[in-house]
């Protein structure tokens, strides 16, 4: 998961350099279904706090990568809620990332290919946490 984490963080590192002004274009596939700048300069990319919307990725996937690694081997018998917070953190951010793809199909007809590599890591993250959170979840009913 760890891996996940880190690859959507640097496709949305990729992002906040074009939307902090650091590279003037986003690379794409030559498809005309793909057009990160059209994608990454709207409104929507900056409706949150004002902020460029990847920048705050970034943060989110530093967060998951910081919640996969804390706790000991075996966490989910000695900090249950540990790996509960991981898994809801995670499916959260799935949900998220697949709202962000659904948004750019409707709002704007094309796709940011360095946006759907984060949100298809972000789904991918989901079923690595189920079986822990599953045991932990067992772990804090048996208390």
């Amino acid at each position: 998961m760890a891996a996940l984490s880190l690859l959507a963080a640097g496709a949305m590192g990729g992002v906040a350099a074009y939307q902090n002004g650091l590279v003037r274009r986003l690379p794409e596939p030559p498809l005309e279904l793909f057009d990160a700048e059209k994608v990454d300069a709207s409104g929507e990319a900056y409706s949150l706090f004002h902020t460029p919307d990847a920048s705050l990725g970034i943060v989110s996937y530093g967060a998951t990568l910081a919640l996969a690694g804390m706790g000991a081997r075996e966490r989910y018998v000695d900090t249950p809620l540990l790996p509960l917070v991981l898994a809801g953190k995670v499916v959260f951010d799935a949900l998220g990332g697949l709202y962000l793809t659904a948004e750019q199909a409707t709002k704007h007809r094309r796709f940011c290919s360095w946006c759907l590599v984060a949100s298809v890591a972000s789904v991918a993250m989901v079923p690595q946490v189920i079986p822990e959170a599953r045991m932990a979840l067992r772990q804090l009913l048996r208390r």
